[in-house]
């Protein structure tokens, strides 16, 4: 899987038709970005992921919440399904899996829209491992987790 080489510390350059990022002045040092806006960002970064990572994703739906069902900031993304090399039989009639990406707690880790989409990337990039069944000690290892 070339696309899960080792994570490379990425920047992008300004992209006029990315959807703007609002610093509430009143607010603690959290970035702020409404639901819409951020959902757009995870459409914008899943369309930049390689054709060979997403064209095999089958049955898979991408979900945006606000946060985990515990509340907390400490979880950004979850895999919430059976990892192709659990499968033993797939067929017509399954729910789709669904890759899960938490608003708030990536708020809460970036300070810019750049570190955002970092971010978001990552996140998507280490659930969609999971699809494949690449553990998160393979991801750590990769850094990707």
């Amino acid at each position: 899987m070339p696309w899960l080489a080792p994570a490379a510390s990425a920047g992008t350059a300004e992209d006029p038709g990315r959807p703007a990022v609002h610093d509430d002045v009143d607010a603690p040092a959290t970035l702020q970005l409404d639901a819409d806006a951020f959902e757009a960002l995870v459409v914008d970064e899943l369309d930049r992921l390689p054709d060979d990572m997403v064209d095999c994703l089958d049955n898979v739906v991408f979900v945006v919440e606000d946060r985990p069902e515990d509340g907390s900031l400490d979880l950004l993304g979850l895999y919430d399904g059976w990892a192709l090399t659990e499968r033993d039989r797939y067929g017509v009639g399954e729910l789709p899996d669904r890759i899960i990406l938490y608003r708030e707690p990536h708020l809460a880790v970036c300070d810019d829209e750049t570190a955002l989409r970092d971010e978001i990337h990552t996140t998507l990039v280490h659930e969609i491992a999971h699809f494949y069944g690449i553990d998160d000690d393979r991801l750590h290892e990769l850094g990707w987790a």
